[in-house]
């Protein structure tokens, strides 16, 4: 039987809701990591912030896929929202970024994880980074309002992405931009492959083909489309070892096909006043 939207999803938030009363060790080993189990390396997907400004420690988890906050070319005073904040990582970082002029939005579908990054902020003592519960294709707040939105690692969780990324342009100024870090996929991925990835990652099971991922960008009226960052997400030899043949590694290494995390950026075009009384 095929898994519904509203299934999958609650799947995310219930494995979100747990990850939020982990430690970001177990939580490498849950999502996004590799875990303790490959001698090659210990986290395939996630990015090192611990040398960013605003970076806390207490806020980050281990979930992300990379560095969108250090693309996303904010300014002092500028609105900036999150897309699945978890316990504020990246949040804390865009306020280093937009000063205590600006403000930072985060929005989460967990409870779990709204909890923790309030907490966190409250013992920050930050005042202008607020966490709201809610969908990112239904997002809890009013058009035309933030100067950019970021996330991390979140869009390959959520069904239906074409409608974030119309929510996307609808709560974007216009002139606004995004910074958007992902995974994606690069041609077919065997069916082993595939299932040692996910069981490996959960963070690629939602993932869908680049390609179709520029194209939504396209399609929903972004412009000054680029990728900012690519890189390859390698599950090391001695994870697929375990799984696969060598035979079936080493086609897979000659075929082109993989998994890839990006940092996409795309803006909202700035909109000439062409109706009546729009002035």
């Amino acid at each position: 039987m095929e898994t519904s939207e509203q299934d999958i999803k609650e799947m995310v938030r219930q494995k979100y809701a747990e990850i939020a009363l982990q430690d970001k060790e177990t939580n490498q080993a849950s999502c996004c990591g590799s875990g303790c189990c490959s001698d090659e390396v210990y986290n395939i997907m996630s990015d090192d912030y611990s040398s960013m400004k605003g970076y806390n420690p207490d806020a980050d988890l281990g979930l992300g896929c990379g560095l969108p906050t250090q693309f996303a070319k904010i300014k002092k005073g500028d609105i900036v929202v999150d897309l699945g904040s978890g316990a504020g990582n990246d949040c804390f970082i865009a306020r280093s970024e937009t000063g205590e002029t600006g403000k930072v939005i985060g929005i989460d579908f967990t409870p779990a994880m709204i909890e923790k990054a309030r907490a966190n902020a409250e013992k920050l003592g930050f005042h202008n980074v607020e966490f709201r519960q809610g969908d990112i294709e239904k997002m809890p707040m009013t058009s035309n309002i933030a100067d950019v939105v970021v996330s991390n690692c979140v869009l390959n969780l959520v069904p239906n992405k074409d409608g974030v990324f119309k929510e996307i342009f609808r709560v974007l100024k216009p002139g606004g931009h995004f910074s958007i870090s992902d995974v994606v996929l690069i041609g077919d991925l065997p069916e082993g492959i595939r299932k040692t990835a996910e069981m490996y990652s959960g963070c690629v099971s939602g993932a869908i083909q680049k390609q179709t991922y520029m194209e939504l960008v396209e399609i929903n009226g972004f412009n000054n489309i680029k990728i900012q960052k690519e890189k390859t997400i390698v599950i090391p030899d001695d994870i697929l070892a375990n799984y696969l043949p060598q035979e079936e590694i080493d086609l897979f290494k000659q075929s082109g096909a993989g998994i890839f995390s990006i940092t996409v950026f795309a803006e909202k075009p700035v909109e000439a006043c062409c109706a009546p009384g729009c002035c």
